[in-house]
């Protein structure tokens, strides 16, 4: 009796708990169905973000470095030092040769002043020599005047001495008259002759003195250029000393130092890395079947692999324009006959909303899972 019993119980209870497995069957089909309806995702992800090589300007060897690996700094911290004494001697020089240059341009200007005021007693000379030719000129017309009185008081006397009617002193006296009138006239237009031959000589002495201020002038021009080029040596030279302090170019954490002090290093090398954590993305390579509603500004719910339980908000930001086998190193060439079709990967950028929170701390190159709403 009690086996019939069980037994009809079993019977009973098989119908139920096939029905409640059924039912949990059916829950989770339809769950993944509408999780595969309204999402796209991938594990082929990872964390990204900008990692800064630091690297040396000038070549030299390293006096001191100031920091260790996996120390955070901040923008504008000195890493690490060269040696720059060499780099000082060189400021110094410039500074010196500035000096020099600016004494030139003192020299050229005082050379310039002496030339000008040459040339400007050269003008007050040929201003006078002009005066004296404009008193020549006047001095002969007023000696021709006489010249001609002379000779018309001569001629009446010497007629009238002919008729004995002047006396021989007035005669001589008529004569000596017009003979000093002439040999006045010769006087005057001889001074002309000077004053005009003086005039040309100052003229010829102005003109040269002309081009030695114009030389002088180009001498205080050079000089000057010269002020700029000792300048620029100066300004060359401290910014060589300024790379000799070799600063942080953003904030983060010091990775892959492979330096020490009294290393010597050349221009470019690099010396270290600069983890900058203050961006943080994650690169996911979706299928290129799975981008087919994919858009800018559609929400992603990221699941970290360091973190299980943790699930981050983002949002996609790009897609590529490529397919990540188009930049490898290698790509595939499809036209040499042997094709293969293989799904390619296209890499979507999704940027992470709240990647800071005391309950994790994400770090570049961690995997993670990323889900798109589509839906």
């Amino acid at each position: 009796m009690e086996n019939t019993e069980n037994k009809s119980k079993k019977k009973k209870i098989v119908p139920i708990v096939g029905a409640i497995v059924l039912l949990i069957a059916v829950f989770f089909v339809f769950k993944k169905i509408n999780y595969a309806i309204h999402n796209e995702d991938t594990e082929n992800s990872q964390i990204e973000c900008n990692i800064i090589p630091v690297s040396a300007r000038i070549s030299g060897y390293i006096d001191e470095v100031y920091v260790k690996e996996n120390q955070r700094v901040h923008k504008g911290d000195t890493l690490l030092k060269l040696d720059d004494r060499d780099l000082k001697i060189k400021l110094q020089q410039a500074e010196i040769n500035l000096i020099n240059a600016g004494a030139n341009v003192n020299v050229a200007k005082s050379n310039r002043y002496s030339a000008d005021a040459s040339a400007s007693a050269s003008s007050s000379t040929i201003a006078t020599s002009e005066a004296n030719i404009e008193t020549a000129q006047a001095n002969i017309e007023a000696a021709k005047v006489r010249v001609w009185n002379a000779t018309e008081n001569f001629k009446r006397y010497e007629q009238l001495f002919r008729q004995t009617s002047a006396t021989q002193q007035q005669y001589d006296a008529a004569s000596a008259e017009k003979q000093s009138a002439e040999r006045q006239l010769q006087i005057t237009e001889k001074q002309l002759a000077v004053a005009q031959a003086q005039l040309k000589t100052t003229q010829r002495l102005a003109s040269a003195s002309s081009t030695q201020a114009s030389g002088v002038g180009t001498q205080v021009s050079l000089a000057e250029v010269g002020i700029q080029q000792r300048q620029a040596d100066i300004d060359f030279a401290k910014l060589q000393l300024s790379y000799a302090y070799i600063l942080a170019p953003a904030d983060g954490f010091i990775a892959k130092k492979g330096i020490q002090s009294g290393q010597l290093v050349n221009a470019g090398q690099i010396l270290m890395s600069l983890v900058d954590d203050s961006e943080l993305w994650i690169t996911a390579n979706f299928k290129e079947t799975q981008i087919e509603r994919m858009k800018v500004g559609q929400d992603v719910e990221v699941k970290v692999d360091a973190y299980p339980g943790i699930k981050v908000k983002g949002k996609i930001e790009s897609l590529q324009a490529a397919t990540g086998s188009k930049f490898s190193l290698m790509p595939a060439d499809n036209s040499t006959g042997n094709f293969v079709k293989v799904v390619q990967r296209v890499p979507v950028r999704i940027r992470l909303i709240d990647d800071k929170s005391d309950k994790y701390d994400l770090r570049a190159g961690m995997n993670v899972t990323v889900a798109v709403k589509i839906k």
